[in-house]
C-alpha cells in the first residue's frame, strides 16, 4: 500500500470514566497515531444530559498514560475560558506532558457552552472579536514572565507565567478557522490551521490560507493544515474508505488528518476492529513501520 503523506490523529470524546478511557489513549499511541485530542466543552450536543468530563484533567491523565503521542484540545474557546487561568493550566499540562501538548483554539459557537455561565449568547461578530483578543492575550501570557492587559473583553494584572512552557517560546497553537478573520489569526499565531470536513475543507480553503500567509510575509509551508473528519463522511467505515478520504485530503494539501474514536452509535459510529486494521494497513505503513 502506498504511503500517504499525512500525520494522523484521533479525537477521543471525554464521555467515559478514566478507568475505561485510559486504554483508548494508550491504544491510540500503540496504533501509531501522531496526535490524540479531546473536545473542550462543558457539554456537547446530544451529550447535555449524558456523562461528559473536563478536557484539561483528561489530557493530564492521558499525558501520564502515554510517552510519545502529542495530546491537545480540539478545540478550546472563549465561551467559558479566560486567558489568565487557562494559560496557567496549559503551562502546567505542557510540563506534565514533557512538551507533547498542542493547544487547539476556536472562536466557539452556539449551544450549551455559550450560556452555561449565565451570559447572553454572543453574536457571531462578538465571538470573532473575543477570539482575536483571547488568542493575542493567551500568546503573551504563555511567553512573557509577567503580563498586564486591559482590553475590551479580558484583563490581566501582572499575571505570572513562571517557569514557562517546556516548549519554547510557548506551546504551539492549532487555530480553527473557516473565515478570513480566523485564518489571519492562524497565520499570525498558529503552528497549525484547523478546519472541518463539513465546512468545505479542500484546496480552495488552503489557497485562501496560503494567500493570507503571503500577505503577512509568512512562508505558506510553515503553517500545517489539519482537517477534522467524520461530520460529512465517515472515514473509519473501512480501510478502503479511510485510505480514499485521507489520500484526497493529502492531495488537496493537508498535512494532518484526524478521525474520531469509533462509537457504538451516532455520532461517529464505527468498529474498533476496523480501526485496528486501519492502523496496521495505513497508519503504520505510512509512517514507514512496515
Amino acid at each position: 500500500m502506498p504511503r500517504i503523506p499525512l500525520r494522523f490523529g484521533v479525537v477521543i470524546l471525554p464521555e467515559d470514566r478514566w478507568s475505561v478511557t485510559r486504554e483508548r489513549w494508550q491504544a491510540a499511541e500503540a496504533y501509531g497515531f501522531d496526535h490524540a485530542w479531546t473536545y473542550d466543552h462543558l457539554t456537547w450536543r446530544m451529550f447535555r444530559d449524558e456523562p461528559w468530563f473536563g478536557a484539561i484533567p483528561t489530557l493530564t491523565a492521558a499525558a501520564l498514560a502515554t510517552t510519545r503521542i502529542r495530546v491537545g484540545t480540539l478545540v478550546a474557546s472563549p465561551n467559558f475560558r479566560h486567558p489568565v487561568p487557562f494559560a496557567k493550566e496549559l503551562m502546567t499540562l505542557d510540563d506534565i506532558a514533557e512538551g507533547r501538548l498542542t493547544v487547539g483554539i476556536g472562536a466557539g459557537g452556539e449551544g450549551w457552552d455559550a450560556t452555561a455561565l449565565g451570559q447572553t449568547e454572543w453574536s457571531a461578530r462578538e465571538r470573532a472579536d473575543r477570539f482575536e483578543e483571547f488568542v493575542g492575550l493567551l500568546d503573551r501570557l504563555l511567553i512573557q514572565p509577567k503580563t498586564s492587559h486591559e482590553g475590551r473583553f479580558y484583563s490581566a494584572d501582572e499575571a505570572r507565567a513562571l517557569p514557562g512552557c517546556i516548549q519554547q517560546p510557548r506551546v504551539p497553537f492549532a487555530i480553527a478557522a473557516g473565515g478570513p478573520r480566523g485564518m489571519k489569526l492562524a497565520v499570525a499565531f498558529g503552528s497549525t490551521w484547523v478546519t472541518l470536513d463539513g465546512r468545505g475543507a479542500g484546496r480552495d480553503q488552503i489557497e485562501r490560507v496560503e494567500a493570507f500567509c503571503r500577505d503577512a510575509g509568512r512562508a505558506p509551508d510553515t503553517l500545517d493544515r489539519l482537517v477534522l473528519t467524520g461530520f460529512t463522511r465517515n472515514p473509519i467505515g473501512s480501510v478502503a474508505e479511510f485510505e480514499d478520504v485521507a489520500s484526497s485530503y493529502a492531495e488537496a494539501g493537508f498535512t494532518d488528518f484526524v478521525v474520531h474514536w469509533p462509537r457504538e452509535s451516532d455520532p461517529f459510529p464505527g468498529d474498533r476492529k476496523v480501526l485496528e486494521e486501519i492502523a496496521s494497513d495505513v497508519i503504520r505503513a505510512s509512517a514507514g513501520d512496515e
